[in-house]
């Protein structure tokens, strides 16, 4: 209590030494040295209490584990496993022969030894729930094993929810078991249990909040787990997790004002949270406040390295703003990071994106090159085939391949307007008027706000089928929407 450390833990050590019989004095005084790195006094308080007749199973037990942490591998076996002769219900023996074992690349036998400690009957819940733990623990380090280890660590966590009582810590400990093996409903009872009977403690509780949210997320109740995200922020409003998780919700059900909001209370609490300024970034953009989605994204290059996402956010939000030279330079710089890190992520989607900037900035062979890569990993995308279908007809080339692409946009989407408008346009390429009339006539049909390039496609067939009168008037209805040079030279010239 004076803060005279080394002189304490000389009396605690001469305390051990005068009563070696005592396990409760050894086994303080131990744990105690062993805090302040003092193994070598450890080890010899425990080999006094060890040589007494009747030394019990959790003596040997800790003295295993101070050989182990010294390095006295065989000496940390024997001690190890008389813990186990002499207390087999003890789980500490059984861990210290499953570290050692991993520790000198034998999982097969740290395996062996988890088996055993379950062939044990009459053990309390403790120590199943541990022994679950510790199979799980074995899966992570030895792929090879995981299958058979995860089947083993299900069946002793069942085996310790048969035992009663479990009281509240341990009850947590087998939820959180049941929820890393997937057994997501058992898991929700448990933690609903627990909230019951756990103590008044929010820190404990906003756990167990934020791991049924966890449960109800992945199993797509986002009612359920919003509950219990605005449970934990009524709790404890300084919860960056759980504002993230509600803006995750409320962007996936396209409610990005709150998305918004959400985000940036996370990043308030937590400015290290580097996800989250990338799905900040996703509401904004979808918001049309690209700006402000770029301010988000500038903050996230000062604090963390580039990445994928940050590229390609930037990428869309230079895309929103029609800044389409900068957009294709972050779209080339996201490619490059993914091609080294990921190409997963480099999907039909993304050369989509790209190949539409690309067009955009004016460089048609790349714009052609990414759609064409985005329609061999997804040969029906079908805003591809329409994006690429009308570069070509409205520049005038691969007329027929255009026209089989639109087709098939169209057989995805009969009733899309602008699908409808680009097989249209493909056919006035190719010279069917009439097939062209009727395909923009649909296209009309199927557009709820009038489209002005739609109008001046319309007068150009109108023209070219000698209607001068219908086309002058969609001409001008195309203009009353968006003043245009070209249509209004059109207008004038008939």
């Amino acid at each position: 209590m004076n803060g005279q450390l080394d002189a304490a833990l000389a009396e605690y050590k001469e305390a051990a030494l005068k009563q070696p019989g005592d396990d409760w004095l050894v086994l303080e005084v131990t744990h105690r040295l062993l805090q302040h790195k003092r193994s070598e006094d450890a080890i010899e308080v425990l080999q006094g209490a060890v040589k007494l007749p009747g030394a019990s199973g959790p003596v040997f037990a800790r003295l295993g584990l101070v050989y182990a942490r010294s390095g006295n591998i065989p000496a940390a076996l024997q001690a190890s496993q008389t813990a186990v002769a002499k207390a087999p219900l003890l789980l500490d023996g059984y861990q210290n022969l499953w570290v050692i074992h991993l520790q000198t690349g034998k999982p097969d036998e740290a395996f062996k030894v988890l088996n055993s400690a379950e062939a044990q009957t009459g053990a309390e819940g403790e120590f199943y729930v541990g022994l679950a733990e510790l199979y799980l623990g074995l899966g992570l380090q030895a792929p090879s094993l995981r299958t058979n280890a995860t089947v083993r660590a299900l069946e002793v966590l069942r085996r310790a929810e048969s035992l009663v009582p479990i009281h509240g810590a341990l009850r947590l400990r087998l939820a959180d078991g049941f929820g890393v093996l997937g057994e997501s409903q058992k898991a929700s009872e448990l933690y609903l249990e627990a909230l019951q009977t756990l103590p008044d403690v929010p820190m404990v509780r906003d756990h167990v909040h934020a791991k049924l949210a966890e449960i109800y997320l992945r199993s797509s109740d986002k009612a359920k787990a919003l509950e219990h995200l605005e449970q934990v922020v009524g709790d404890n409003p300084t919860q960056p997790q759980a504002y993230y998780l509600m803006g995750a919700i409320a962007l996936e059900d396209n409610q990005a004002e709150k998305a918004v909001r959400h985000f940036e209370k996370c990043l308030l609490l937590n400015p290290a949270l580097e996800p989250a300024y990338y799905d900040l970034a996703s509401a904004l953009i979808s918001l049309n406040r690209a700006q402000s989605a770029l301010e988000t994204l500038e903050k996230a290059r000062q604090i963390f390295a580039h990445s994928f996402y940050l590229e390609l956010l930037t990428a869309v939000a230079h895309s929103q703003l029609k800044n389409y030279a900068k957009a294709v330079q972050h779209f080339n710089a996201a490619e490059v990071i993914a091609a080294a890190t990921d190409p997963k992520r480099l999907n039909h989607i993304f050369f989509f994106q790209a190949g539409a900037a690309l067009e955009r900035a004016g460089d048609f062979d790349s714009a052609e090159r990414n759609f064409l890569k985005s329609l061999d990993l997804a040969p029906n995308f079908a805003d591809a085939l329409n994006y690429l279908g009308y570069m070509w007809a409205d520049r005038g080339t691969h007329l027929e391949r255009a026209r089989e692409m639109l087709e098939r946009a169209v057989s995805a989407e009969p009733k899309n307007g602008a699908f409808l408008d680009s097989l249209g346009w493909v056919h006035f390429r190719l010279r069917n008027y009439e097939k062209a009339l009727e395909y923009l006539e649909k296209a009309l049909e199927c557009t709820e706000e009038p489209d002005p390039t739609l109008l001046d496609h319309l007068g150009d067939i109108y023209d070219a089928l000698g209607d001068k009168e219908k086309a002058r008037k969609a001409y001008r209805e195309s203009l009353a929407i968006e003043p245009n040079d070209q249509v209004c030279e059109k207008l004038k010239a008939r």
